[in-house]
């Protein structure tokens, strides 16, 4: 009875081996089979810059702030790819960043407050916020607009702003009239 035992316990850590040993690497690459080839290749890409990052940490070419910074991005950029790629289940994503409130004038030469932001906001004709993610500091997320977005975003700003007298340049659509007293 004891060998018995014994044979279906060692079976039984066999089979179940795989399971419990799997990497995190394997698990998320059988997650990421739910996506097109599009968002499997951006998704590879970060898992790329996470063991740069990881090795330039192990070879201790960059601090311990830097190394968590810079994963915690990686992770801000992977939740926002898997969840537009969920939500509108096409195999497209946008060039995407992620910043800090501290980053911001990487982006802007004058940074708008974040906290203002509003998702679908297109800010200076560049950059779209898609929202924030915390991942334990706050990344704000941004989709760069392509040539063809800014375009049709400059003439809608075009568009939606009234005309007065006094403007003069590209915008103005005639002259202002000459008062005579």
């Amino acid at each position: 009875m004891r060998m018995v035992k014994a044979k279906l316990s060692i079976a039984l850590l066999l089979l179940l081996a795989p399971v419990v040993w799997a990497s995190p690497l394997q698990t998320t690459k059988a997650n990421d089979d739910e996506f097109g080839p599009v968002v499997r290749a951006y998704l590879g890409y970060l898992r790329n810059e996470q063991e740069v990052v990881d090795d330039r940490a192990s070879r201790h070419e960059v601090s311990a702030v830097y190394y968590r910074r810079n994963s915690n991005r990686i992770k801000a950029l992977r939740q926002m790819a898997i969840r537009l790629a969920r939500e509108s289940q096409n195999d497209y994503l946008p060039e995407l960043e992620a910043v800090t409130a501290d980053e911001l004038t990487l982006l802007f030469e004058k940074p708008p407050n974040p906290v203002g932001f509003r998702v679908g906001q297109v800010l200076k004709n560049t950059f779209r916020y898609l929202g924030m993610v915390k991942s334990s500091e706050p990344f704000y997320v941004f989709a760069r607009l392509d040539p063809y977005e800014q375009a049709d975003q400059a003439e809608k700003d075009l568009t939606q702003k009234p005309l007065t007298g006094t403007e003069s340049g590209p915008r103005a659509l005639s002259r202002s009239r000459r008062v005579v007293p």
